[in-house]
């Protein structure tokens, strides 16, 4: 069986991924599902799990998190926003804090 060489990198990636999750969701829970698009089943279900519990999730070939966009135009706007600097991360924000309201029906207050 061929091995791939970025299984490595996947796993590391998933268990920083899972540790920021804990940390952002123990300082600022609110904050913290608005910003990782999860509900309070996942918000309550990540804060719970052990070192053990994160090693055997990260541990796998398929990355747990993914890009905030809903597809390639919303990165496009992103990336290719001629607004000044300032302006350009909020408005980055809004277009990804987009994604979080829709699929919550818009009645998520952030």
């Amino acid at each position: 069986m061929k091995t791939n060489p970025h299984v490595d990198e996947i796993r590391e990636m998933n268990l920083a991924y899972l540790l920021l999750a804990q940390r952002l969701l123990n300082d600022d829970r609110v904050e913290a599902m608005f910003r990782l698009k999860i509900d309070e089943e996942m918000a309550d279900l990540l804060t719970s799990l052990n070192a053990q519990q994160l090693a055997r999730l990260a541990n796998t070939n398929q990355l747990l998190c993914h890009l905030g966009c809903e597809g390639a135009d919303q990165l496009r706007q992103v990336v290719d926003n001629p607004r000044d600097q300032g302006l350009a991360h909020f408005h980055s924000s809004l277009l990804m804090a987009s994604r979080s309201m829709l699929s919550q029906g818009g009645d998520h207050v952030g």
